[in-house]
């Protein structure tokens, strides 16, 4: 008979206590305990198990569990004899800055203050208050539910102390989704200044603190050491190419279609368009948990796991990214790979001036696969598309967000331009423009300064809104000079193609935008970028083209 599948249920015990569906992933509690590793930071993506694998290793060593010897018989971890001793023995502080999430760098100070008195609170059994400072008993006993912002730097090394006091055991920490704060202030710009708090939190907690075992730290980038792990020089960091724990989070292939198999599915080549395409370490093939979780409850294919979470950074990147990152993503939304020099770990400061540090973040989101990786002397070459079908949907529609607040304009510009009506085309994307055009901003470069900011991320608009039925290509080589964009018809029968030509008004050369339309019209004419689709067999008269002229948010086109 087939499991029951609990879906979001990230607790070990209660999976174990209702034989819920779980794969066991238990070896990963062998494998870390025997490394003998002080400190471990593992990064893998949203919703591979991260949560889970905390929580079990919380339910195996803290003394809350002692005992519980009926959550782990019959599992792999339990065939360790000599590791059988340590369940249920150790104290271990748990917890997660996954909801440590806000607008405004005092929002998120909170939030991570509250949880740290949360930590302190589940070990009010163990602990006499009375014993302690009046703040940190206030604290304890609940009568404070957050941390002051001065005991907060050295509040959990304080914990471990007085749980070795109590004890005479050092105490193992586990912090899930430590980088999300992290993720958070960079999106809101306040990425430095939370920066310093969390540095001083991290290097006395897992540092400068005597009173701790192990610890294990779990989020999806590995943020580079001098930003928030400087002198943590005790840190081993597993990322999605480190061999270590390589098979601990996610499904492999044979664990994914042994569950198909429990739960009498068959569609193992759809499964593994949808939701294939990770690999860690030495093993390819890995799939996305949750999805493949969600796929066995309800039998049915669809996006899962691209709607578990925001996507507000991986949208900020790719639409305040400059033209190349645009063209990059045109590509990869077009099935095809790129080529780039990247380095595993990132330095959120550098996304605005290296591109290789974008490619990282995304790839330890996971929203690109390694399709191949050739190691060189400043980091890897890795050759990068998107990882699977359902992320290719995901990013669908995060282009389509972009242009939600004018969606009505948006959508009248592309019926427009499908039925070849000028004057519509015009109206429209001078709404479009100017509802837009600040959405594209880089915070250092405004999109009116640099429009080729907003009218690539408008070109991916099209290739999103038209796929299936255009082949769209920008900036690409064609007769004796370059276009910005080609729209070839799938049915060249029932559609035009279309031609495209970016140019920014220019007064040193043009009077009007009259005039820089002419110049973009005579650039396609001139160095025949109709080509290549006359070369296909499509005839001159059913080829369109058009001049777009920028000025700041005023468009004309012609």
């Amino acid at each position: 008979m087939a499991r029951t599948i609990s879906i979001g249920a990230q607790g070990f015990a209660d999976i174990r206590e209702h034989n819920d569906f779980y794969v066991d992933k238990t070896g990963f509690i062998s494998q870390w305990w025997n490394s003998s590793d002080p400190a471990t930071l593992i990064c893998r993506p949203r919703r591979f198990g991260k949560t889970l694998n905390m929580s079990m290793l919380e339910c195996f060593f803290s003394s809350a569990y002692a005992g519980r010897h009926d959550l782990f018989e019959g599992l792999t971890v339990w065939n360790d004899v000599n590791l059988r001793v340590e369940q249920g023995r150790w104290p271990v502080v748990a917890l997660s800055f996954a909801g440590a999430k806000g607008a405004t760098l005092e929002d998120i100070s909170l939030r991570i203050r509250e949880r740290i008195a949360q930590a302190w609170r589940s070990h009010a059994e163990t602990l006499d208050a009375s014993l302690l400072p009046e703040n940190e008993a206030n604290v304890l006993t609940g009568r404070t539910t957050y941390v002051s912002i001065e005991s907060a730097p050295s509040s959990l090394l304080r914990l471990c102390e007085h749980l070795y006091q109590a004890t005479g055991k050092r105490a193992i920490i586990l912090l899930d989704e430590y980088d999300t704060p992290m993720q958070e202030a960079w999106v809101g710009g306040f990425w430095g200044e939370l920066t310093e708090f969390v540095r001083s939190l991290f290097n006395n907690t897992f540092k400068t603190n005597p009173f701790l075992e192990r610890a294990v730290l779990t989020g999806v980038t590995r943020i580079s050491r001098e930003s928030i792990f400087s002198d943590l020089n005790n840190l081993a960091v597993v990322t999605t190419t480190t061999e270590q724990y390589e098979d601990c989070f996610g499904f492999t292939e044979k664990e994914t279609f042994a569950a198909m198999d429990e739960m009498g599915l068959t569609e193992r080549e759809q499964v593994k368009e949808w939701y294939d395409g990770f690999s860690f370490g030495r093993i390819p093939d890995i799939y996305n948990p949750w999805s493949i979780t969600n796929y066995l409850k309800y039998g049915t294919a669809q996006p899962y796991w691209a709607n578990t979470s925001s996507n507000a950074l991986a949208s900020k990147l790719v639409r305040e990214g400059d033209s190349q990152i645009k063209e990059d993503f045109e590509c990869l939304l077009q099935g095809g790979t790129i080529s780039k020099v990247l380095d595993e770990q990132v330095a959120f400061g550098e996304l605005g001036g290296k591109p290789g540090a974008v490619w990282a973040l995304l790839l330890a989101n996971g929203y690109l696969k390694v399709v191949s990786r050739q190691t060189i002397d400043q980091g890897g070459a890795y050759e990068l598309a998107l990882t699977n079908r359902e992320v290719t949907l995901s990013f669908d529609t995060m282009v389509k967000g972009w242009f939600e607040q004018s969606a009505s304009y948006y959508n009248g510009f592309i019926q427009a331009l499908l039925a070849g009506d000028l004057d519509a085309m015009n109206g429209y994307m001078n709404d479009v423009a100017l509802d837009t055009f600040s959405l594209f901003d880089s915070g250092i470069r405004p999109a009116e300064r640099e429009p080729e900011r907003f009218y690539h991320g408008f070109v991916l608009g099209l290739l999103v809104e038209l796929r299936g039925r255009y082949v769209i290509t920008s900036n690409r080589e064609s007769g004796y000079g370059r276009y910005d964009v080609m729209l070839e018809p799938l049915d060249s029968k029932r559609d035009d193609a279309i031609i495209i030509e970016f140019k920014v008004f220019n007064p040193r050369h043009e009077k009007s935008l009259d005039e820089t339309v002419a110049a973009a019209k005579a650039q396609i004419a001139e160095r025949r970028y109709a080509a290549g689709l006359e070369a296909h067999g499509i005839p001159r008269d059913r080829i369109r083209t058009y001049g777009f002229a920028f000025k700041g948010k005023q468009v004309l086109i012609g």
